[in-house]
């Protein structure tokens, strides 16, 4: 049930990464486009960065940093009961 759990979590974080990927691509193509005088929805991407975007990133590093001390804790507490 645990590995399950793990996994779901694993593709969550996993598809947060390429939708976060994806933002940063039409942000900088908005950007390209703002140099030479084109609409490309750079304005629409400011609208929705702080109910989108920036939870988003949050939750990618939030979730980082969480598994990564997960992992840290599992590998830790593995080490701990073979020394018994």
């Amino acid at each position: 049930m645990l590995d399950r759990i793990s996994r779901a979590i694993t593709w969550l974080l996993t598809a947060n990464f390429f939708f976060v990927l994806a933002s940063f691509t039409w942000f900088m193509v908005a950007l390209l486009g703002r140099s030479f005088k084109l609409s490309w929805g750079l304005d629409l991407w400011y609208s929705l960065w702080q109910p989108l975007f920036s939870p988003a990133i949050g939750l990618l590093m939030g979730g980082a940093i969480v598994s990564g001390v997960g992992r840290w804790g599992w590998q830790r507490w593995q080490s701990w009961r073979g020394q018994d």
